[in-house]
């Protein structure tokens, strides 16, 4: 079910499920070819009634929900014959939206920043207690095949099902900056964590090499400075391993490291 000309300044919440049984007449025909492609229809149900009372007869909707169907159909009875709301303080918040993606790329193509919506908060007004539990709004998926430059549109916020809450906006600007990609090899020291207790720890080698992916735009914007490659020494401590591996623990965002070079070192330590 879904709702029209749902009551102003009212919030409401539904005390039963959002689906119905609908008895349909019809010619056997028909009946036999439901049988064999059976269908869950989708009904609209007036709730401008709620202005005076707390509840919907079916009964008094049985023409506006014939006009939902086809005219080989004709609704007959709808269980629950009544449907029950529960009206409540009505509440508003800015909750951010969030953008929901599924693209993929031509070669060396990817996301190069932060999505961006616009706006980046709508307004959310229903019942205090549906209004409190939500943290966020998502958009429809936005979807791309062999994407290659920036992706522009318009998406509508998802209620999932949420049919008491209302949402201004009802859709936002989506951007996602993309553009072409490229590898690089960066030289890092490695820093040795949890080494108190011992007068020296040597690593060997002390540099690694981390092939990184990333913005071909940002090709000479980072260095070594803007990552950091840590062993931790309590791997030997706790588990008496032989050699310790290499962690990337700092890298800027939307930067991919693709492969470390050895990915585990020897060392020595001096109590």
């Amino acid at each position: 079910m879904s709702y029209v000309n749902l009551p102003e300044n009212k919030a409401f919440h539904p005390l039963q499920s959002d689906t119905v049984s609908v008895k349909i007449k019809m010619s056997g025909w028909k009946v036999f070819m439901e049988r064999l492609h059976p269908d869950t229809a989708k009904i609209q149900v007036d709730l401008s009634g709620l202005k005076s009372r707390n509840f919907i007869v079916f009964g008094n909707q049985i023409g506006f929900i014939n006009r939902q169907f086809p005219s080989d159909k004709q609704v007959v009875a709808v269980s629950p014959d009544t449907l029950y709301f529960d009206f409540s303080k009505q509440t508003q918040r800015k909750v951010p939206v969030k953008a929901v993606e599924h693209l993929t790329f031509q070669r060396q193509y990817g996301v190069i920043g932060a999505t961006r919506t616009n706006p980046e908060y709508v307004t959310i007004t229903g019942p205090l207690e549906d209004v409190a539990s939500i943290e966020f709004l998502e958009t429809d998926t936005i979807k791309g095949k062999d994407v290659n430059t920036d992706v522009r549109t318009v998406a509508y916020l998802n209620k999932q099902q949420r049919t008491n809450i209302t949402i201004y906006p009802t859709f936002a600007e989506v951007i996602v900056p993309v553009g072409e990609i490229t590898e690089k090899i960066i030289e890092l020291p490695i820093k040795v964590e949890n080494s108190k207790g011992y007068t020296s720890v040597r690593v060997l080698p002390s540099k690694v090499k981390a092939t990184i992916l990333l913005a071909v735009k940002d090709f000479n914007k980072y260095t070594s400075r803007d990552f950091e490659a840590v062993v931790d020494l309590d791997a030997w401590k706790e588990h008496k391993v032989s050699s310790l591996p290499v962690i990337i623990t700092k890298m800027p965002d939307y930067v991919k490291v693709l492969n470390i070079e050895p990915q585990n070192v020897d060392f020595f330590v001096r109590r």
